[in-house]
């Protein structure tokens, strides 16, 4: 008789299964589309989980301050909701309110755990000692709030760490398929619920992307959270069938697949989805046209969503590049070479084969666009160095490029005006970013002393088991090290290697120490392991390292507080700063991708930025010019950037 390892006691089960809105109500309501709407979707089984939801990463908090109520948390460990998948999707009950946003906000954090090859963080919370600087403080838990706001937004919040979802009546005149005047919930919309939940997840690896020091930042945050959205529609196998039959596999057709927010965007009286990565639905006329790729729409946009759409709309382009390469034999085979198909429905068969090709494709290009954030500057990044990220953090793993992933982006971005401003040509080679030179390596040798074992041991452990806290508190640490390690003598040549500076006669501007030398700030130390699709393995340190600097709206002021002439309070921050990507493997600097702090046609090109009247906004006349707020010296953490964003994007879309 075979011995029961179990004891008698059933296995741990791997995951937990939620029922969730595919999209979001709306799409229940329409006969052709009510049978794909509800999904179960997997989120990784916790032993720990209580009531609200609440586990290591999430803390769902139902308090409804409009209304002064406190909804009971769900629990999701009882016998019947396991039974049954959770709670049915419903849009009165709150406990399903709670269900939803805790699992897709799960499943968002589970695919960037995966691409990064690492367990992620909250960014910290800064404190402020009597006295003292300021110090971080881990984050365990990002807290959702359901029914935060009584408003048509929602977003994410980096001083409270927490996401605050609104609801708000539906419009009367042209409300779409709603109830006029009826609520809309927008934690009950899973692109949303997405979206909100990748702004923290950034805003956890690039702390500074909130800064807007150009007129890229914002709308990369905005379009990164987007391009999250869109391609987890892909996992969902029922959904991505329907949708391939229905347009009988050709992606490029109007589908829901592309498409963000549908009960908001006619909620608040629009025609269609709140955003569609493929085309706009005309309002005289309401048909769905497809959007033609204009590649001068870039130098024209400034609006941070809208400047966004553009950069979505070439990732979705790439996508579809590719979907249609891994498709064409599976094509020939069903119309005997001809690759045209016949009228009418195509076989099941087909459908499941061209799904498959779809999700794997989907998945490529999610993870591929989530690992380039481990290639980007820490400051002040644009289109084009996230282009540059894209390119070379896929070189690194995929070397074999059968199916032209690489290429179908770079071709995708150009189409669309998307260009990086410091390389020659538009070839893979040339958008790498460049490795150290000998000179450089030399210098990066001496700043990591005792080579391979010394950086593994800030590793010591892999995988997405370790303790979060354990996490943090030794990148702390890891950063204690390498600051060490670039203020020694040693590291002098490594510092001005990277873009950095120390040099007593730098610009007086410089933030600097008691001792009077300029500082460094080193944000974070952490690592990435990743695996290629052939099992090969590719394991470096990231390594972020910045320096801020004060800037003033007047050049010639500049120039004298440059000299040390005299020491006005600033108009705004200028910052500079480097990523490292260091082998474990050989303790080598593979790259160093940074921002010059001593660049004054970047201090110009901020100046300009901040500055420039020509912008006009609702969101200047509704609230002043955030841009500015956040850089002034009055107190940062009083702004909330993403609420400031959405709110003035949606009142811009309902008037």
């Amino acid at each position: 008789m075979t011995p029961d390892v179990n004891h008698g006691q059933a296995p741990r089960p791997p995951f937990r299964r939620l029922r969730a809105f595919a999209f979001d109500p709306i799409l229940s309501r329409r006969i052709a589309t009510a049978d794909i709407n509800q999904v179960a979707i997997k989120i990784p089984w916790d032993d720990e989980l209580s009531k609200g939801p609440v586990d290591d990463y999430l803390e769902v908090v139902d308090v409804d301050p409009a209304s002064g109520a406190c909804y009971a948390p769900v629990d999701l460990n009882d016998p019947y909701l396991l039974a049954q998948d959770g709670l049915p999707p419903s849009e009165g009950n709150p406990q399903f309110h709670q269900q939803m946003v805790y699992a897709v906000a799960r499943t968002t954090i589970r695919h960037f755990e995966r691409a990064l090859g690492r367990r992620v963080l909250w960014s910290p919370r800064i404190t402020f000692e009597p006295g003292e600087g300021p110090e971080d403080a881990f984050v365990r838990r990002l807290r959702i709030y359901p029914h935060a706001l009584r408003e048509a937004n929602a977003y994410y919040s980096p001083n409270k760490k927490a996401l605050l979802f609104g609801y708000f009546p539906a419009s009367r005149t042209d409300p779409g398929q709603n109830l006029p005047g009826g609520q809309v919930f927008t934690c009950l919309s899973h692109d949303i619920v997405a979206h909100e939940t990748t702004h923290a997840l950034l805003d956890g690896l690039h702390r500074r992307f909130i800064e807007p020091s150009n007129v890229d930042v914002w709308a990369l945050h905005e379009a990164f959270a987007d391009i999250v959205a869109l391609f987890q529609h892909f996992s969902y196998a029922e959904v991505l069938r329907h949708q391939i039959a229905r347009t009988r596999g050709s992606l490029e057709q109007q589908n829901l697949l592309a498409q963000l927010a549908q009960q908001f965007g006619q909620a608040i009286g629009r025609y269609g989805a709140l955003r569609d990565a493929l085309g706009d639905v005309d309002e005289e006329t309401g048909e769905w046209k497809p959007r033609e790729p204009d590649p001068q729409e870039i130098l024209r946009t400034t609006e941070p969503h809208a400047r966004g759409a553009i950069l979505v709309a070439a990732v979705f382009d790439a996508f579809l590049t590719i979907y249609r390469r891994r498709i064409a034999d599976l094509l020939r085979i069903a119309t005997g070479g001809t690759g045209v198909l016949p009228e009418g429905q195509i076989h099941p068969d087909l459908v499941d084969r061209l799904a498959q090709e779809a999700a794997k494709t989907a998945q490529h290009m999610l993870h591929m666009c989530i690992r380039a954030l481990d290639y980007c500057p820490p400051v002040d990044v644009n289109f084009g160095d996230y282009l540059r990220a894209l390119i070379t953090a896929d070189a690194d793993l995929v070397s074999d490029d059968r199916f032209n992933y690489r290429l179908a982006v770079i071709e995708a971005f150009r189409r669309r005006g998307i260009y990086p401003l410091d390389v020659r040509s538009l070839s893979e080679e040339s958008l790498l970013w460049d490795a150290p030179t000998p000179e450089q390596q030399e210098a990066y040798r001496k700043a990591f002393p005792g080579g391979p074992a010394r950086l593994r041991q800030f590793v010591p452990a892999r995988g997405l088991t370790v303790d979060r806290k354990d996490v943090y508190d030794r990148s702390k640490r890891n950063q204690a090290h390498v600051h060490g390690w670039f203020t020694d003598p040693d590291g002098i040549d490594a510092v001005q290697a990277a873009g950095l500076t120390l040099d007593a006669d730098a610009p007086a501007t410089i933030n600097r120490g008691r001792d009077g030398r300029p500082t460094l700030e080193v944000h974070s130390v952490r690592p990435a392991h990743r695996v290629g699709p052939d099992g090969q393995t590719l394991t470096d340190l990231v390594v972020e390292i910045t320096q801020w600097r004060r800037g003033y709206y007047d050049p010639q002021v500049q120039e004298r507080a440059d000299r040390g002439e005299f020491d006005p309070p600033w108009d705004f921050i200028f910052r500079g700063g480097c990523t490292l990507l260091v082998s474990l493997e050989t303790a080598r600097v593979r790259y160093c991708v940074y921002k010059r702090i001593r660049s004054e046609r970047r201090l110009k090109s901020q100046r300009r930025f901040l500055t420039r009247d020509s912008d006009p906004s609702l969101r200047a006349t509704y609230f002043g010019d955030p841009r500015r707020r956040y850089f002034t010296r009055s107190d940062p953490e009083a702004v909330e950037p993403f609420a400031l964003l959405h709110r003035s994007y949606e009142l811009q879309e309902v008037t």
